[in-house]
């Protein structure tokens, strides 16, 4: 059994918003090798208040009552809040047993170790998405990495806290995607609440990727780090020594050198094996799902 807190900035089913995070969420409570500690909420995709409020409600259409909602600091200069108080309580109870699973900014993370300089040794596992290691091109359009730059004095003190880490870049997440007519169709064959949850939460998404980009689909970024957590087996371990700088990584950039004896050293997928596995562990997983 996993013992699993994510931290992320869900949006999904926030008009013209991301919904990687909350199908994320979605997965994690669907796996029966999982316990989901608490979930804690930071800013990127959207505000913290908007971030905070859209995962209360999600909680609430859920009807999940038994995981804890801790909400995050509002900026790089609000580190210590709720939530970072919320992982190092977690993390001394558990010590050496506890995944923090992270998908928007790291500045939750950062703030638990300003309150607990032992925070990122107790740590079993840091799972996180973000960063990129070259442009990110999306149909001829350059995307901006969002996650890592967004908090980039946090993401170097996480990176560089010499804890297990392993990245989902914004580059394998690309392997990650979604195709609406597919993605419907297999929603469309069980009568099932998640399944009608889901597809009316990413309707708006859709129509927004397809006028932004011109694709008839999304990239599922967050959830690929969700999938690694259960299934390393599905994801090549690619150790980099990564020398990235704060002022690099306020464009996400992980800078690798491997013949360089400075750096820190981080597990950066860059294939998932199987996707046609990876898709039916997601669907089999959001099936488990009761209201």
């Amino acid at each position: 059994m996993y013992k699993v807190i994510f931290d992320c900035d869900n949006t999904m089913g926030v008009k013209g918003k991301d919904v990687d995070d909350g199908l994320t969420l979605l997965y994690l409570l669907g796996r029966d090798d999982i316990n989901l500690l608490g979930v804690t909420t930071t800013f990127g995709n959207s505000t913290i208040d908007i971030v905070y409020e859209n995962t209360a409600r999600m909680f609430e259409e859920l009807n999940i009552k038994d995981i804890p909602l801790y909400k995050g600091g509002s900026s790089r200069f609000d580190r210590e809040s709720p939530a970072s108080h919320f992982l190092v309580k977690s993390v001394n109870r558990y010590a050496d047993e506890i995944i923090l699973l992270a998908t928007g900014s790291l500045t939750n993370l950062y703030g638990a170790y300003k309150i607990d300089n032992g925070f990122f040794k107790k740590v079993k596992q840091i799972v996180l998405m973000g960063g990129i290691t070259k442009p990110l091109i999306i149909n001829g359009k350059n995307l901006d990495e969002l996650n890592f730059s967004c908090d980039n004095e946090a993401t170097y003190k996480v990176l560089s806290s010499g804890a297990n880490i392993t990245v989902m870049t914004g580059h394998i997440c690309l392997q990650a995607f979604v195709q609406k007519q597919k993605f419907y169709k297999t929603l469309d064959m069980k009568p099932l609440y998640v399944y009608k949850y889901i597809r009316k939460k990413t309707s708006d998404w859709f129509d927004f990727v397809a006028d932004e980009f011109g694709i008839d689909g999304f990239y599922n970024w967050d959830i690929v780090a969700g999938v690694y957590i259960t299934h390393p087996e599905l994801f090549d371990e690619n150790m980099q020594n990564v020398i990235s700088t704060e002022e690099d990584l306020k464009r996400g950039y992980l800078k690798i050198d491997n013949s360089s004896e400075e750096g820190y050293k981080i597990n950066i997928p860059s294939k998932i094996k199987d996707i046609n596995k990876f898709n039916d562990i997601i669907f089999r997983s959001w099936e488990n799902i009761k209201k």
